[in-house]
């Protein structure tokens, strides 16, 4: 039978892949780990080794010193090879990340933007790069690749924002265009909570599951949707807007899209939760700080915790009816508020609302979860762009 041709390439590639992705996880290794773990011989891992360290993908890192038998060379990912940057975007300021290949944060830089008018977001978006590339000792140029995250989401019929009209500036028709070519370099753009669910799905609880559904609750309530391993976004970006959704307990909303609500954010977003520990008698500035106090309060407390939860297990069980997820993350500042008290009564709600029962858990990634989504994001293509190995086609 002929063989097809570049066979052994692609398998090198394959082998090089799979040697990177240890490292990545596992790193720093020996020659004789690396080889035990992919099933090579001791000449192919050599070899391989070499090959990648001859490609700057990999570089030495001490030795197997101070363990039984003889010192053993130690190898690791060269971090240094390619960096991405991600930016967290909200009415109030910019958050702006640099990460090398490895994941590892080499700078950021916060530009607030208090007030702002609709003019200037492409220069606002340049400057919080620039801020955590210099942070980094980087140009800009060194790049390979900016992610940035917003609330709503850009309609891929129209390339124009949706679902978020408190966000000034960023709903100009050719933005993305705008965009792209002031950065200069490969450019996403995600919704805010998506990205958050990346987080979970690459370094938090969701690693295990192909089917899971993130809600995200701060000022305004929103979901991610994860479905057979992918993110769910919809026809016009609008796939886990769940503020939007009609739930009893709420008069119903018409002129969503003007009014900027719906039931689901009538009853759990930030200013009901306020209005609701009001009503309980506990004081509080901020809808996160009213569930932390109902946490510390005895009586009142109890009350609103178990109103919260109730609310949120009414919102979950119609999303719960539509996606039967395996796994529900509970995050943003609000929910999280609440800890495994908010969790707990939540579950126990939503197993009396829901016929599936799915696993209730609170986020895994305590800080910057839509930051490092869109980390995430950026070094996932980032990765398969330079541990390609395999080169241009033979022909």
């Amino acid at each position: 039978m002929a063989t097809t041709p570049g066979t052994p390439r692609l398998l090198r590639a394959m082998n090089d892949r799979a040697a990177l992705d240890l490292l990545l996880s596992q790193g720093p290794l020996s020659r004789t780990t690396l080889g035990n773990l992919t099933g090579l011989s001791k000449p192919t891992a050599s070899q391989l080794l070499a090959r990648l360290e001859a490609a700057h993908l990999v570089r030495q890192r001490g030795t197997t010193a101070g363990r039984p038998g003889p010192n053993a060379q130690l190898y690791e990912i060269n971090g240094g090879i390619a960096y991405v940057a991600g930016l967290d975007v909200t009415p109030t300021r910019i958050r702006a990340a640099i990460a090398d290949l490895t994941g590892k944060v080499v700078g950021e830089y916060e530009l607030a933007t208090p007030g702002r008018s609709a003019k200037g977001t492409v220069d606002r978006v340049v400057k919080a790069i620039e801020g955590a590339a210099g942070e980094a000792g980087l140009n800009r140029e060194r790049l390979h690749r900016v992610s940035i995250g917003t609330p709503g989401g850009f309609d891929p019929t129209t390339g124009r924002l949706r679902y978020a009209t408190h966000l000034p500036g960023w709903h100009a028709p050719h933005l993305l265009e705008e965009l792209a070519a002031a950065i200069a370099v490969p450019l996403e753009v995600e919704n805010d909570v998506n990205l958050a669910a990346i987080a979970e799905q690459r370094v938090g609880h969701a690693q295990e599951h192909d089917n899971f559904v993130l809600l995200w609750g701060e000022e305004g309530i929103g979901a991610a949707i994860v479905i057979n391993g992918r993110l769910h976004r919809g026809a016009t970006g609008g796939a886990g807007e769940v503020a939007f959704l009609p739930l009893p307990g709420t008069p119903l909303v018409r002129n969503v899209g003007r009014n900027n609500a719906g039931g689901f954010q009538e009853l759990a977003g930030g200013e009901p939760v306020l209005e609701l520990a009001r009503e309980h008698g506990l004081k509080a500035r901020t809808p996160e700080d009213a569930i932390a106090i109902a946490l510390q309060t005895e009586g009142a407390g109890d009350a609103v915790l178990e109103e919260f939860a109730h609310r949120l297990a009414v919102g979950l069980a119609a999303i719960v009816a539509v996606v039967d997820p395996e796994l529900i993350v509970l995050a943003g500042g609000v929910i999280t508020a609440g800890g495994e008290r908010l969790r707990g009564l939540v579950q126990d709600e939503l197993a009396d609302l829901s016929v599936p029962r799915p696993q209730l858990l609170m986020t895994a990634i305590s800080t910057d979860p839509v930051l490092s989504g869109a980390l995430q994001s950026a070094l996932s293509t980032t990765r398969d762009e330079v541990f390609d190995t395999a080169g241009p086609p033979v022909t």
